[in-house]
């Protein structure tokens, strides 16, 4: 079976809110995690199509009055990822087990660059698409086509998990069966995955 994860609240950690309260006063956090993160425009970094500043200001039109919160924020973003202690010993043990693994992530270059060693256990997969590099984001099918037809994946014998329903339907719509990730354990993520 070939096993095809996500990649941001499923192979990594990445709380935003948290972080942007751990840095922005109070009174204004919630207001500027709105302004960015929480901003439809947050998928024009990850389709890697508009510049950095664009973006920005994007993301600033919304609270402008917080543009500096905003801005810094933004320049710490690749102290939010953290590898998941599991997940390389996971890539592993799937394998040791003869299955394929792969990564289907919106993703970002900014954040490629900016915090690399959480992106380690890519070297341990079979191949992967991050949407940044193809101009693409799920739940657009066009996505999971390719990455299908780029590593021989045959759709019927492939599982796609994420933490975000909406790309699990896009999965699903491509014709692979999709598992929604809300913090199962290793042991019940391969019970749903039938392995």
């Amino acid at each position: 079976m070939d096993i095809i994860f996500d990649i941001g609240k499923v192979l990594i950690d990445f709380d935003f809110d948290e972080f942007v309260r751990g840095i922005v006063p109070a009174d204004r956090a919630d207001i500027v995690a709105k302004a960015m993160f929480g901003n439809p425009e947050w998928t024009e970094l990850d389709r890697g199509v508009l510049p950095v500043e664009e973006v920005l200001q994007r993301f600033i039109a919304c609270a402008p009055e917080y543009e500096w919160d905003i801005r810094k924020v933004f320049s710490k973003l690749g102290d939010i990822p953290r590898l998941r202690p599991d997940t390389i010993p996971m890539i592993q043990d799937l394998k040791s087990r003869g299955h394929r693994v792969f990564y289907l992530s919106n993703y970002f270059e900014f954040l490629m660059h900016a915090a690399p060693q959480v992106l380690r256990f890519t070297r341990l997969t079979d191949g992967g698409i991050f949407s940044c590099n193809e101009k693409i984001v799920k739940p657009d099918r066009a996505i999971y086509d390719l990455l299908c037809s780029r590593y021989g994946i045959t759709k019927e014998n492939a599982v796609f998990i994420d933490d975000s329903p909406k790309n699990i339907s896009g999965a699903e719509n491509a014709g692979i069966r999709g598992i929604l990730y809300t913090g199962q354990n290793r042991e019940g993520l391969y019970r749903e995955i039938g392995i």
